[in-house]
C-alpha cells in the first residue's frame, strides 16, 4: 500500500515546547533561569538529557552532579522509556500554547516507579525490543529478522538524528503487509487511560468478521464493556475520527517503535 508521505512527514515533524527547571532542593547559590527546548514528539527524554544536564550542572550541589537524571511534571515522575509525545498526551490532554513545564532531578531516583535509562545504549536496546515485538504481531517477525544489523542501525540513527528519509528508507519495509497479504496479521497497539501511566495490549486484528477493514468505531465496540464504553481515541495530540481504519493508522500514525500509542476515553454506562 502506498504511504501518504505528507502524513508521515507531518507526524515526524510534530514538536513540543518544554520549559525545564531545576529541583530547588538541589540548587546551590543562584537559582538558574529555565532552559527551553523544542523536542520531537517521537523522541525520548534520555535523548535530550545531555543538553539539559549540561545547562543545569553548574547550579547543582557537587554530590548530586553525577546522579541518575529523571524528570517530573507536577510531581509525577516521567517514564523514560515512553515517547515524549505519549507522556505529553497522557498528562496534558488539552492542547495549549504554553511550554510544558518539567523539573529535572539529579538525585533521589524513584526506582520503585521508573526504569533507569541512563545511557543511549539501554534506550536503543529497549527500542529494538519494541520493534521486534511489533513485527512479530504484524508479520510473525519475518521482516525484522530478514534485516541486517546495518538496517537496525539506520533506523536508530535516523530517529536520534531526526533524519526522516534515512529512517523511512528502512521503516517502510516494516509498514507494508507481508507478501500478497492486504493487511497486517495484528495491529501493534498500546492502549492508555488518561488517568493511568500503564498501558494494556491485546490482539487487535485489522479485519472484522465480514472481511472488511476494522475502523475505530469497531475498535470502540471491541474495547467497551457493560460497565464502561470507549468513546474516543487520541494520538500525537490528534482526536481521531471513528471511521479511520486501524490498518491505515498503523501504517501512518505509529511511533518509530512501530506501535500505535492510543489514549482511550471511556464513559461509564
Amino acid at each position: 500500500m502506498a504511504h501518504d508521505r505528507e502524513v508521515l512527514r507531518m507526524i515526524w515533524e510534530g514538536q513540543i515546547g518544554i520549559c525545564f527547571q531545576a529541583d530547588r532542593d538541589e540548587i546551590v547559590g543562584i537559582k538558574p533561569e529555565p532552559f527551553y527546548l523544542m523536542v520531537s514528539r517521537l523522541s525520548y527524554l534520555p535523548l535530550v538529557t545531555d543538553k539539559v544536564r549540561k545547562y543545569f550542572t553548574r547550579y547543582i550541589a557537587a554530590e548530586h552532579q553525577d546522579g541518575a537524571v529523571w524528570f517530573d511534571y507536577n510531581g509525577t515522575p516521567l517514564r523514560l522509556h515512553y515517547p515524549i509525545g505519549v507522556l505529553y498526551d497522557l498528562l496534558h490532554p488539552e492542547e495549549d500554547c504554553t511550554p510544558w513545564g518539567l523539573t529535572i532531578h539529579f538525585s533521589k531516583f524513584p526506582e520503585d516507579t521508573l526504569v533507569k535509562m541512563n545511557s543511549k545504549e539501554l534506550l536503543e536496546s529497549h527500542y529494538m525490543s519494541c520493534l521486534k515485538e511489533a513485527d512479530v504481531l504484524k508479520h510473525r517477525g519475518l521482516v525484522i529478522s530478514a534485516m541486517q544489523k546495518k538496517d537496525h542501525n539506520q533506523l536508530w540513527l535516523g530517529l536520534i538524528n531526526d533524519k526522516f528519509d534515512q529512517f523511512w528508507a528502512v521503516n517502510r519495509r516494516l509498514m507494508e503487509p507481508y507478501g500478497d497479504q492486504e493487511s497486517f496479521k495484528n495491529i501493534p497497539v498500546r492502549l492508555y487511560n488518561d488517568d493511568d501511566f500503564t498501558y494494556t495490549q491485546k490482539l487487535i486484528s485489522p479485519i472484522i468478521e465480514s472481511g472488511q477493514k476494522k475502523s475505530l468505531a469497531d475498535l470502540m465496540a471491541e474495547l467497551s464493556t457493560p460497565e464502561r464504553k470507549a468513546v474516543g481515541f487520541r494520538t500525537h495530540g490528534i482526536d481521531l475520527h471513528e471511521e479511520t481504519q486501524v490498518q491505515w493508522m498503523s501504517e501512518h500514525l505509529s511511533y518509530p517503535d512501530n506501535f500505535l500509542h492510543l489514549s482511550v476515553d471511556y464513559k461509564d454506562v
